[in-house]
């Protein structure tokens, strides 16, 4: 059963986590490099961000939104 175990964690170690030690030491060449792939999550979070204060901009300025008091069931 440890060797089950084991190569477990020799496989995740070695295999699924390689890239991410090549970006730990590519970060001692360049940090700007290293941190493209966070820079492009963000980007892509600020896109998603945007486009749903949009939707939610043009929703209220149609009134389709209820607002009174009886609108959700436990108020």
């Amino acid at each position: 059963m440890k060797n089950f175990f084991e190569g477990i964690a020799s496989f995740s170690e070695n295999t699924l986590l390689a890239p991410f030690e090549s970006l730990r030491a590519l970060e001692l060449e360049s940090w700007a490099t290293a941190n493209t792939l966070n820079w492009i999550f963000m980007l892509i979070g600020a896109a998603a961000m945007t486009y749903w204060v949009l939707q939610l901009k043009k929703f209220n300025d149609n009134n389709e939104e209820r607002k009174d008091v009886s609108a959700h069931s436990y108020l």
